[in-house]
């Protein structure tokens, strides 16, 4: 059994830029800059704002998928993606984001059977969507569509130690339970607050020159090996 296992945030980590974001900005109705703005502040959870900006979307299937296929991933990805593989390192894409717009770009760059946990977008009209959210947990501290501290903890079967790849709030409470992560953007100074092993990166270019190192004990897991798990 694989030592690690490797949890993989995707919008703003292994895509460039926020894919929710990018559609509510060319297709969302007034009203969800109010509900970001009201997430931020933390009056509601991501669940509640990302449900109520999907609702505000106006597009046709063709300009969401259109959309959709003007957004660029980290060249490195799949690199990186390649190399835990021949090493025997299971990787699961979880996500607070859209399923559809995952599934798309990872399978644009071959990539279309590795995991993905996120949220479920359903076509609700001809021009509206809504949400889904089967990855959802009620006593999630964060309120998200995905919970991705409970997802992490269902992908210790598969091996004992979680690397939490990531990049913004929604990847703050996972880290916590990771035993490394290796940080973008925010992410990065929330490690550093709080003490958690950490390697920053600013792209998979230098997460693969990372996760040797990691594996050979170069960079130190936060937490022992647990011996429950082995």
């Amino acid at each position: 059994m694989a030592q690690w296992t490797i949890v993989c945030d995707f919008d703003g980590t292994v895509s460039i830029g926020d894919v929710t974001d990018l559609l509510l900005e060319r297709f969302g109705a007034p009203g969800w800059e109010e509900l970001e703005a009201a997430w931020q502040m933390g009056e509601i959870g991501s669940r509640a704002c990302l449900a109520g900006q999907i609702a505000l979307l106006d597009a046709s299937p063709a300009q969401l998928d259109a959309a959709i296929d003007s957004i660029a991933i980290d060249p490195s990805f799949p690199a990186f993606v390649a190399d835990a593989r021949a090493i025997g390192i299971p990787l699961t894409v979880v996500s607070d984001g859209l399923d559809r717009a995952i599934r798309a770009l990872l399978g644009r760059y071959g990539l279309a059977d590795l995991p993905i946990i996120a949220n479920r977008l359903v076509q609700a009209g001809p021009r509206s969507w809504r949400l889904e959210f089967p990855h959802s947990n009620p006593a999630c501290r964060a309120a998200s569509g995905t919970c991705k501290c409970e997802r992490a903890e269902g992908l210790r079967r598969q091996a004992p130690r979680v690397l939490l790849i990531g990049d913004g709030s929604s990847d703050f409470c996972v880290a916590g339970s990771a035993d490394f992560v290796f940080a973008k953007h925010r992410l990065i100074a929330h490690c550093r607050e709080r003490g958690y092993a950490h390697q920053s990166m600013q792209n998979f270019a230098e997460a693969r020159a990372a996760l040797p190192r990691l594996l050979s004990g170069a960079l130190a897991p936060r937490v022992p090996l647990r011996s429950q798990d082995t």
